[in-house]
């Protein structure tokens, strides 16, 4: 904590008595009318509870001024939607001067970035919300059963703006990922497969991603067979065919699990617990390597989505 200190003012001259102070233009109580007429509107606050089946509840602070309003409701809008994207939670009295809404794991929310907005029924537009207390302890280590059709996640965050915004995933099947290691010969990812599972052919992908292709170009991929017991995946990448293969040996490659060979591919990614953008938090060392290519570094890392992908790069970059 930073102390802070007060410098002494330069006093100032008496004024004499004979002084008549000079009235207020006409101009200047204009200008000082709006600012004591308007008040600003108090904040809403939403406080979000988690629950391990994947439902949120929100506790809002209710402004006194606030009128009770049958049709009052907490809104949740799709970035980037085109405007019939929109969910709303009926916004009920919970205590004095708090209001309660939830959001069950039953409503499916579209991939993507949802803000949060409050609509008090008076008639005004809905305003946002801004982030409150999160407890999102059941969201730690979350296990769902292994059978469930349908995975869905949401994530109460921040905004840069300080505004509340929802991350939400929908998936199924779903490959969750686990421990990574990374060592000279490959990397070993350890995982469990919900929505499904692995069968005879099960395979794990890493598809090399083409930032600009032709229909007919399909990026290569490396396939390896998955190591499988129950639900749960381990598999092995070795670096070297990796870092060989591709237009620049520099550019991403996307990690990839099919559970059955003739099953489509499901997105290997990290969802599964309070963190909605591990992009800058999961962070993994670049490790050197000598490839037929030349040295190379090779990294782990999470996309803006969560998804698992392997970046290879030059010695230098």
């Amino acid at each position: 904590m930073t102390a802070s200190t007060t410098t002494p003012g330069t006093p100032t001259a008496p004024t004499s008595s004979t002084t008549t102070p000079t009235p207020p233009t006409k101009d200047a109580a204009i200008d000082q009318e709006p600012q004591a007429a308007a008040a600003a509107p108090a904040e809403l606050r939403a406080d979000c509870i988690a629950d391990s089946a994947g439902g949120l509840t929100f506790d809002l602070n209710a402004p006194e001024s606030a009128p009770a309003s049958w049709n009052a409701a907490l809104v949740l809008r799709l970035r980037g939607g085109d405007g019939a994207d929109e969910v709303r939670l009926p916004l009920g009295p919970n205590g004095s001067g708090r209001l309660r809404a939830v959001l069950p794991s039953t409503v499916a929310l579209a991939e993507g970035r949802w803000n949060a907005y409050a609509d008090l029924g008076d008639g005004s537009d809905p305003r946002r919300l801004l982030p409150g207390v999160n407890d999102l302890r059941s969201l730690v280590d979350r296990r769902p059963l292994a059978g469930i059709g349908r995975l869905g996640v949401r994530i109460p965050y921040a905004t840069k703006f300080g505004n509340l915004a929802l991350r939400s995933w929908l998936r199924g099947p779903h490959a969750e990922a686990g421990d990574i290691r990374v060592t000279p010969e490959g990397i070993t990812v350890s995982g469990r497969l919900y929505g499904a599972s692995p069968a005879v052919g099960a395979l794990a992908e890493a598809r090399a991603r083409r930032a600009t292709q032709a229909v007919d170009d399909t990026p290569p991929a490396v396939t390896v067979p998955l190591d499988v017991q129950g639900p749960d995946f381990t598999f092995t990448l070795t670096h070297e065919e990796l870092a060989g293969t591709g237009r620049d040996g520099g550019e991403p490659w996307d990690l990839w699990l099919r559970p059955a060979a003739d099953a489509y591919p499901v997105r290997i990614a990290r969802l599964l617990d309070d963190v909605p953008d591990k992009k800058q938090i999961f962070c993994y060392p670049a490790l050197p390597l000598q490839s037929a290519a030349g040295p190379v570094r090779v990294k782990p890392y999470y996309t803006l989505d969560n998804d698992l992908a392997l970046r290879f790069t030059g010695p230098e970059d």
